[in-house]
């Protein structure tokens, strides 16, 4: 199973990015036979999309694309900023398309200093998937106080109880995501989607 891990900070050297690797190398330790392909959007952003332009540029584009396609669940690593996701990581979902990401899980991870995050979880479930068709997975994972948390190895002394927390219920959420995965794949293969007469979300 193959799965796309979005890093949605901008920032280099951001806590997002350490919270997408971790999911990174967690992911095979929790789902059998996972693939792992991380973007990370720190001084990485794509160009703003553009209806006129039809996106990303081609060049840019086609191998997150491709990477996409042959993924069977997302995750979306997002911190909050002023109560809101990313500008790139809504950015990112504006340039996917149902044919990249249609019908396939993902799980929403978002990332916050202190005790917000929360709000990010809101804006991705109300919006950001009305034309692509990504299926938000009930389940979604907030790291709070990242700075103090996933720092140091699994099974490393003096684990604070917050940290062990946090990674037990994010594994969790990742064995969730997986079966989801497995799941989909029965509904994309149907043949009950029609993307051609209903390319737009209601």
């Amino acid at each position: 199973m193959k799965f796309f891990v979005l890093s949605g900070s901008h920032r280099a050297e951001s806590q997002s990015l350490k919270v997408a690797n971790y999911v990174q190398a967690a992911l095979p330790q929790e789902v059998a036979g996972a693939e792992v392909f991380l973007y990370s959007l720190s001084g990485n952003p794509l160009p703003l999309w553009d209806e006129a332009t039809g996106g990303a540029p081609d060049a840019l584009w086609d191998p997150i694309s491709r990477e996409l396609q042959a993924a069977d669940a997302l995750v979306v690593v997002t911190p909050e900023w002023n109560g809101m996701v990313t500008p790139g990581v809504k950015n990112f979902l504006l340039n996917c398309t149902a044919g990249e990401i249609g019908h396939k899980p993902g799980l929403i991870v978002t990332v916050s200093a202190g005790r917000g995050g929360s709000y990010p979880v809101a804006e991705l479930r109300m919006s950001g998937t009305k034309n692509n068709r990504l299926a938000w997975i009930p389940e979604h994972v907030i790291v709070q106080h990242v700075e103090g948390n996933l720092n140091a190895p699994d099974g490393a002394e003096g684990i604070a109880k917050e940290d062990a927390t946090i990674r037990t219920r994010l594994r969790y959420a990742l064995r969730v995501l997986g079966a989801y995965g497995a799941a989909l794949r029965g509904v994309r293969a149907s043949g009950a989607i029609d993307h051609q007469r209903f390319r737009s979300g209601m």
